[in-house]
């Protein structure tokens, strides 16, 4: 059945969710749709930055949502050739909520699901997918939705694409992209983990070889990042060698790899960093992933996500409520999350070119570069990268307006 909202959000991930938190708890009209029918997906994106971590704190949520099955990363360690150094230490950043919290992101939504049917004006339509848009001359005004009760059409003031790195309606908006280019991909699995084991989440970086280690609870979720385009070929050599090539990187007993039982139990992440040039048109705007693929350099994509989600309710929530949204205050939102956006991506890129590259392409011994040499000398540098990790470069606010809303 066709009908009318405000705010038609397409994609429940981090971003979608958020936003159509937010603009429900201010009173708009939203729905949000998600084209699978629950959350639960394996190797997403678990981290949950001090950034996100304070946005729960400002909506009053925080004491709840770390009640949720979470670990707790106050420092991240890094290994490169045989020289071992603490990459970040988030005991300095000026907040309350001192660390990283690894949680499972359909904990994450489901947690933003519940706090979203508490306002009247929420709608999450699952198994609901956004397939296209309608138009009425320039201006964008409505979504095409397949559902397994058929097809539909919801008219609304704004459409927002939060649909991720793929998205079907950025490019049926004919918003163009710029791709950065990226030399890995990663490969997901997990290993189990004893109590005996470090709790220290970490990267070891030798000739050849990136292998990052998160520590949860009873399991490792490791990511094995290999040159890009390499998965067929490491597929091809066979699992006990692929098996064997991790064994080597582990902290542990080698023998902990042949827990990898078989393909099925490894995922490919292909990496992409790309950033469109316009976010918006009339009646439509991207954000998060569908608006900037972030690498997985830092696991910061997701609070990205976030941040973008906050100042689009926070620049949109007033013209929305007054049926008044402009092209302008669409732009508006790029304008406020272009800084934060292209810097992380510089950072991204650089981390990828200078370090990861040149390590995967390596076939001898590695010696740290000079940063981290002076990093290791002089441990107070390592609050840098905690900062950018842990709250990034514009770090936003949900706005008092917000906050003290009611939903009504």
């Amino acid at each position: 059945m066709d009908e009318r909202v405000t705010c038609c959000i397409a994609g429940g991930g981090p971003a979608g969710m958020m936003l159509g938190v937010l603009l429900a708890r201010a009173g708009i009209r939203v729905t949000v749709l998600e084209k699978h029918n629950d959350f639960f997906r394996d190797f997403r994106g678990d981290t949950i930055h001090p950034s996100t971590l304070r946005l729960m704190e400002e909506l009053g949520w925080l004491d709840e949502f770390l009640k949720l099955p979470h670990q707790e990363t106050k420092s991240i360690y890094a290994q490169i050739g045989d020289t071992r150094f603490e990459m970040a230490n988030f005991s300095h950043l000026p907040i309350t909520t001192k660390f990283i919290a690894l949680m499972p992101q359909w904990d994450f939504l489901n947690f933003l699901a519940e706090k979203g049917r508490a306002y009247p004006s929420f709608h999450l339509e699952m198994n609901a997918e956004a397939t296209g848009l309608t138009f009425q001359g320039d201006r964008v005004t409505g979504v095409k939705v397949t559902t397994p009760a058929g097809d539909e059409t919801i008219e609304t003031d704004l459409v927002v694409a939060a649909d991720g790195r793929s998205s079907i309606l950025r490019g049926a908006a004919g918003l163009v992209s710029e791709n950065f280019g990226a030399p890995m991909d990663v490969m997901w699995f997990r290993l189990p983990r004893l109590p005996t084991d470090t709790d220290e989440t970490q990267g070891r970086f030798d000739a050849g070889h990136i292998f990052v280690m998160l520590q949860r609870g009873d399991y490792w979720q490791c990511a094995y990042v290999i040159p890009k385009g390499g998965d067929a070929r490491i597929r091809a050599a066979g699992l006990d060698a692929f098996r064997k090539s991790v064994g080597k990187l582990l902290p542990f007993d080698a023998a902990r790899a042949s827990d990898i039982a078989s393909w099925d139990d490894v995922k490919l992440l292909t990496v992409v960093v790309d950033r469109l040039k316009t976010w918006a048109r009339p009646g439509f705007l991207c954000i998060g992933d569908a608006a900037h693929a972030m690498s997985p350099v830092g696991g910061v994509g997701i609070n990205l996500a976030i941040q973008d989600a906050v100042a689009a309710a926070n620049l949109l929530w007033q013209p929305l409520k007054s049926r008044s949204v402009t092209l302008r205050n669409l732009e508006a939102v790029q304008a406020r999350r272009e800084f934060p956006t292209r810097a992380t991506q510089r950072l991204q890129l650089t981390i990828q070119n200078m370090v990861i590259a040149k390590t995967l392409g390596a076939t001898g011994p590695l010696k740290p570069p000079l940063l981290v040499r002076i990093m290791t000398g002089l441990p107070f540098f390592s609050r840098i990268p905690a900062r950018l990790l842990g709250l990034g470069f514009r770090p936003e606010h949900i706005s008092e307006a917000i906050r003290n809303a009611k939903g009504a």
